[in-house]
């Protein structure tokens, strides 16, 4: 229940409106010569629309929030950390590590260039958003994304719980050391894909990158492509239908890799021990 509101101020106060909880913050700019910090901290069931943060930490601890149509600038770093049940709708976030240690928040038709963007999340869901960053998702926990886009390198690492629909990630190194990662109609651009993963599912998936998908531990590929996907599935445990070709295979521990066409398979004396049905209108 909102029981008031602060509209059209420029604030600049250290820690301006800390704690403030039921109200209504519109068409505000947090910026000023006295440059405060930490403009909303440990605020509990805010709106927050309209508005321009161009200073540090403003988020943080807060829990319940509904944030529509802000926008952060470079020099607003460490926007979001610490908080619960927040959701961002419609904005453009800069600056970098805009989110860390989150827990049930979502963000939908946003536009995010952050660096280290998304440590150490739980239970966060992202739709339709467009991000720019690198080390984004370092040891997130049960997340849901769908439509996303993304720009970086080394993403989603030491992940767990994830599911991703109809996104288009253009990321080096992403996945390594992953659990529990299922990815439905989407393109993953990038080298030395999901290295060190374990039960991650790809399913009608585009992959595109060199050495993809080595020392895996129960890894499915269902009806999927590989562009320019050579040295594929070194030491991995394996079940995979391919629609088209692979350029190479080297060495997979077990399992199966069904594909149109696989223009050579590399068996040599560093094959860990193990059976892998390889089979393809080439090699059978």
């Amino acid at each position: 229940m909102i029981i008031y509101t602060v509209q059209n101020m420029t604030l600049d106060a250290e820690r301006a409106l800390y704690g403030a909880h039921d109200c209504l913050i519109r068409k505000c700019t947090f910026d000023g010569p006295a440059d405060g910090e930490s403009a909303l901290k440990e605020c509990r069931e805010i709106l927050v629309e309209d508005c321009d943060f161009r200073l540090r930490y403003p988020f943080w601890h807060v829990t319940g929030a509904n944030v529509k149509r802000i926008t952060m600038t470079e020099g607003c770093r460490a926007a979001f950390w610490y908080d619960k049940n927040v959701q961002v709708y419609d904005s453009r976030l800069g600056g970098i590590k805009a989110f860390r240690e989150m827990d049930d928040c979502l963000l939908s038709g946003c536009d995010i260039e952050s660096k280290e963007f998304g440590w150490c999340c739980r239970g966060l869901t992202i739709k339709d958003t467009k991000l720019i960053s690198e080390y984004p998702f370092f040891q997130c926990k049960n997340m849901e994304i769908e439509g996303l886009t993304m720009q970086g390198k080394y993403s989603f690492q030491y992940c767990e719980n994830i599911t991703i629909r109809n996104s288009n990630l253009d990321t080096k190194d992403a996945f390594w050391h992953t659990k529990n990662v299922t990815v439905y109609d989407s393109v993953i651009k990038g080298e030395y894909l999901a290295w060190y993963s374990e039960n991650v599912r790809l399913v009608r998936c585009k992959l595109i990158g060199t050495q993809p998908l080595c020392y895996c531990k129960g890894l499915v590929l269902e009806d999927c492509t590989m562009e320019g996907c050579d040295l594929s599935f070194e030491n991995s445990e394996v079940e995979a239908t391919v629609t088209g070709s692979i350029d190479s295979v080297k060495n997979p521990h077990r399992g199966f890799i069904h594909a149109d066409e696989i223009g050579e398979v590399i068996i040599d004396e560093y094959k860990w021990s193990g059976t892998c049905d390889i089979r393809s209108a080439v090699h059978t």
